[in-house]
């Protein structure tokens, strides 16, 4: 099962292209990952701030988003620097 060599070459290609973006982002994707992570325990904390007792004006909205949220939730709050779970009636640890 020969291919076609200009459908080779568009491979190789594109091989080489993913090759030399990943050469150019890996210096970078620490940062990316930390910077992602900062915004979505941002999220989290916005999302969850009634319950932690933070008026939350769009807490309405925010309420349907706390299941899923909730997955992770103690690994967030031990990065947070939070021993045991901020918010009371809920206990993860």
């Amino acid at each position: 099962m020969s291919s076609n060599p200009a459908e080779q070459v568009r491979r190789f290609a594109a091989h080489i292209a993913r090759f030399y973006e990943s050469a150019y982002s890996a210096p970078y994707r620490r940062h990316q990952r930390r910077a992602q992570r900062r915004q979505e325990d941002l999220f989290r904390l916005l999302v969850m701030s009634e319950a932690l007792g933070v008026p939350n004006p769009a807490s309405f909205y925010t309420l349907e988003l706390l299941p899923f949220l909730l997955e992770d939730f103690h690994a967030w709050h031990l990065r947070m620097g939070l021993e045991h779970s901020p918010v009371d009636g809920f206990r993860c640890c």
